[in-house]
């Protein structure tokens, strides 16, 4: 008799003060359980290749037609200098080294900077000098080149703000609409509100180059969702999920055995608890399982061609923010719903005019060439690309006085306003929305709350905002809280 899978005669051995009934309704998840767990499957992961039409539209999470089906989300851990980026102020660079204006800073929560601090502008240099671009003649620095050259396809957001100043709590406010744990992240809410496209790959898959930011992966947990929903973590060395492979000995038809055996047990708790956490883990069983023969098939970057590897700057073995953008395509192209990648490294509280050109340097070939991939293949149509980080940058400097210039010389943490920029799905390209003051420290005109952008997203991808909810301790919960307005001005 095979051990894994116990005969009616073991399991009422087992329990002889079952009651009839009970045993029956034990014994009758033999019969019924492989359905149950086609169905609680199909619930957890959402539609597969080739479930499209009305199916698709009657998902939880679609509302009315998407222009976006699935996302790469962009988080820079530690927050880029914007004001060094994207948002040129030729005043801040005339007054740099004066005092910042005193409405700047009293009052006003900064991380570190305890003084009236001097300003601090973009420098005079032609690897920072700001280019227009294309067509539509968006201002891009000369440290991100690549970048110019798809300013066609980039929606700038320069007014975004947010209601937290560190780094951990606007992690978390930014991915989960809360600056304490406990709430799903915006991957987890999409995977709950849409699921996958492939049954055989998770519906939201996370990939991190450097350190794991502040918030840890509270940043794509589930919180009080299932745990189904939360986002895998795939790694760039060893197996890319731990555990994947079988081990020594042990071949794929005892894996299965042992799978189908350990969720015949599952099925059986479930039916008498009624636990959603036993669906998911059911669920997730039956993924790994899947997973064993999909997951090393995407990681093989290898099968590339050499001119892909080229535009994207790859290096295949080697753990790197350019192979993670990469794998991001590869990833979406096999209907992962949403792909977050983290690259961590912005965080510039010194030296910041010799440390961002460094960073800039790592992302913007491969960034550029993500957005020409997706476009030539086809997706960028409908696959919307995030680039965002926690807060801004201070137009003031930390640690410098006299000119504002010293080669130390670095920038705060700034959540007035800041800028991000989205890309396809959607959006309407080549376009800026809102403005920031002349000094670039706070919002002038069309001003974009987290909640907004969060709202905005969810809308591209067909989902209301304020309709995707999950009762948990007594109400409705969803990303926005109780906020959120959708950023009309860069819907296409």
């Amino acid at each position: 008799m095979n051990p894994f899978k116990p005969s009616l005669e073991s399991l009422a051995s087992q329990h002889r003060n079952f009651t009839r009934r009970q045993l029956f309704q034990q014994a009758g998840m033999g019969v019924g359980g492989f359905a149950l767990a086609s169905l609680l499957n199909q619930d957890a992961f959402g539609n597969v290749a080739g479930n499209e039409g009305a199916e698709s539209v009657q998902r939880r999470g679609i509302h009315f037609a998407p222009r976006a089906k699935r996302v790469i989300y962009i988080h820079l851990v530690g927050a880029p200098s914007h004001l060094d980026l994207f948002d040129f102020k030729p005043e801040l660079q005339k007054r740099s080294g004066q005092l910042c204006p005193e409405k700047m800073f009293e009052g006003k929560q900064l991380a570190f900077i305890r003084s009236r601090p001097s300003l601090l502008g973009t420098p005079k240099d032609d690897k920072f000098a700001f280019k227009r671009c294309g067509r539509s003649g968006i201002e891009i620095s000369g440290l991100m080149p690549n970048l110019q050259t798809v300013a066609d396809e980039l929606c700038f957001i320069r007014t975004l703000h947010t209601e937290q100043f560190n780094h951990a709590p606007a992690q978390l406010f930014s991915l989960t609409g809360f600056g304490r744990f406990g709430r799903p992240s915006i991957g987890s809410w999409v995977n709950y509100g849409l699921g996958s496209e492939n049954q055989n790959l998770p519906g939201f898959v996370v990939l991190v180059t450097g350190q794991v930011l502040g918030a840890g992966n509270s940043a794509w947990g589930s919180g009080f969702l299932p745990t189904v929903h939360q986002g895998i973590e795939l790694r760039s060395q060893g197996d890319p999920v731990l555990y994947l492979s079988n081990p020594g000995g042990v071949e794929p038809v005892d894996r299965r055995k042992v799978v189908d055996s350990v969720n015949q047990l599952n099925r059986m708790r479930l039916a008498n608890v009624g636990d959603p956490e036993i669906a998911t883990r059911i669920s997730q069983y039956e993924m790994a399982y899947r997973m064993q023969t999909s997951v090393p098939e995407l990681m093989d970057i290898q099968s590339e061609s050499a001119a892909t590897h080229e535009m994207y700057g790859t290096e295949p073995g080697k753990t790197s923010f350019a192979n993670n953008c990469l794998l991001a395509r590869r990833l979406v192209e096999r209907g992962v719903r949403f792909v977050q990648l983290f690259d961590q490294g912005w965080d510039h509280h010194g030296s910041v005019f010799d440390r961002l050109p460094k960073k800039c340097k790592e992302v913007d070939q491969p960034i550029a060439a993500l957005i020409k991939d997706l476009k030539q293949r086809g997706l960028l149509e409908d696959t919307l690309v995030v680039w965002s980080a926690e807060f801004g940058r201070t137009p003031m400097g930390q640690g410098t006085s006299g000119s504002g210039n010293e080669t130390k010389v670095g920038r705060d943490h700034h959540k007035e306003a800041y800028t991000i920029w989205m890309a396809g799905g959607g959006t309407k390209p080549g376009t800026v929305y809102g403005t920031t003051d002349e000094l670039g420290y706070g919002v002038a005109e069309n001003g974009v709350h987290v909640h907004d952008m969060n709202a905005t997203i969810m809308h591209l991808l067909g989902i209301d905002h304020e309709r995707l909810t999950y009762r948990y301790q007594g109400r409705q919960f969803r990303l926005t809280d109780i906020h959120g307005e959708v950023v009309k001005g860069i819907v296409a």
